[in-house]
């Protein structure tokens, strides 16, 4: 019988959450509606510096999340034709503040309160998918190509890139045992100078025209391209914690005040230029094509240079498959949770190195009774 799921994600350009519902029959997968509901700015700014709060503070995010993730579900709900009723569960990736897997103690931290999202919304709640994998030993990310393999699988052989605040990469095909791994940052750089140009009046490149505006420095590509990340085999992630303000202060200086439209263009061109060098670097099998999802999809600049260095294999929109680029993220997650709410295993051990395949996810019971529409 189908199934129908409601996913949730935030992802670490911490500007908003994108909620799609989906219905699931066998290997097929249809999107019955999705939206991106954006975060009031104040809180985004909250959020963009999470990793500065402190206990209290953390615990006071994780609850006001909660209702931000069960307000959006809501927000879905009430402009669909879906009866709340007919939704099997939510999957909520939540919020990653932190991602440590190689820490001392491997550690990873997602924020959004899911009791908080059944007990709005009545239904049951699967969230806090990554620390089993990290427990088995894996890098607790990534978990969509579990998805992507599913559903993608079963042709031929392509690339499935997300460009999100990271930009990660799955490899898929008949007759493969599917390779993924974070490639490096995705629009996390580009919103941070976009940020800075615009004194925080535009939270991202609006189809990649800032950048348009700079010249590139090729010298400052090689710089940023010497960073250890990108040396690392796969099973490997990372996040925030390496690709910030930080990174981008080492190796733009000055710069980044006196000639602010040149670090855009350098970080934009850098952001496929890595993607392409780490496919160049662990990716052995031949890509039919390319298919990008996320809200990097967008950004013209972007998708020029990574149509321009991928020449000739085809990149294209996810949406040509008939998945909304915003939306494929949050599809996925409601997939991992109906897995984990059936008992089935919902990730792949080869690409986060886990011991061994696991069922994912922490189960929230819903139950409230609420009015059908």
């Amino acid at each position: 019988m189908p199934a129908l799921t409601l996913g949730l994600m935030s992802g670490t350009s911490c500007d908003g959450i994108s909620a799609a519902i989906a219905q699931f029959h066998r290997r097929r997968v249809r999107v019955i509606a999705e939206r991106t509901i954006a975060y009031p700015e104040r809180f985004a700014r909250v959020l963009r510096r999470a990793s500065t709060l402190s206990v209290a503070e953390l615990s006071s995010l994780n609850m006001a999340l909660g209702e931000q993730f069960a307000r959006a579900a809501l927000a879905i709900l009430n402009t669909s034709d879906v009866p709340t009723r007919r939704i099997e569960v939510i999957g909520s990736h939540g919020h990653t503040v932190y991602h440590g897997p190689h820490d001392r103690v491997p550690s990873t931290l997602q924020l959004g309160e899911p009791s908080i999202i059944a007990e709005r919304t009545g239904l049951p709640v699967v969230a806090n998918f990554r620390p089993r994998d990290l427990a088995a030993g894996g890098e607790g990310a990534p978990l969509v190509p579990y998805f992507d393999e599913m559903f993608f699988g079963g042709g031929q052989i392509r690339a499935l890139q997300n460009l999100g605040g990271i930009a990660n990469v799955s490899v898929v095909g008949r007759g493969l045992s599917t390779i993924a791994f974070d490639t490096g940052p995705g629009n996390s750089l580009i919103d941070l100078v976009t940020q800075q140009i615009t004194h925080n009046r535009q939270r991202f490149d609006a189809h990649g025209h800032l950048a348009l505006r700079g010249r590139i420095d090729h010298r400052a590509v090689d710089r940023l391209w010497r960073h250890p990340y990108f040396r690392l085999p796969p099973p490997k992630s990372t996040g925030r914690e390496l690709f910030n303000e930080t990174l981008l202060q080492h190796v733009f200086g000055s710069s980044i005040k006196r000639a602010p439209c040149d670090v855009l263009a350098t970080v934009t061109y850098f952001t496929a230029y890595s993607i392409v060098e780490s496919y160049r670097r662990f990716i052995r099998h031949r890509l039919r094509e390319i298919l990008v999802s996320g809200g990097g999809v967008r950004n013209r600049t972007l998708m020029h240079h990574l149509t321009k260095l991928l020449a000739p294999v085809p990149v294209r929109s996810i949406e040509h498959y008939g998945i909304p680029p915003q939306a494929k993220e949050p599809v996925a997650f409601g997939f991992l949770a109906l897995q984990t709410i059936r008992g089935r295993v919902n990730h792949l051990p080869q690409t986060t190195g886990a011991r061994a395949a696991r069922i994912l996810g922490t189960i929230t019971p819903g139950g409230r009774s609420l009015r059908s529409r």
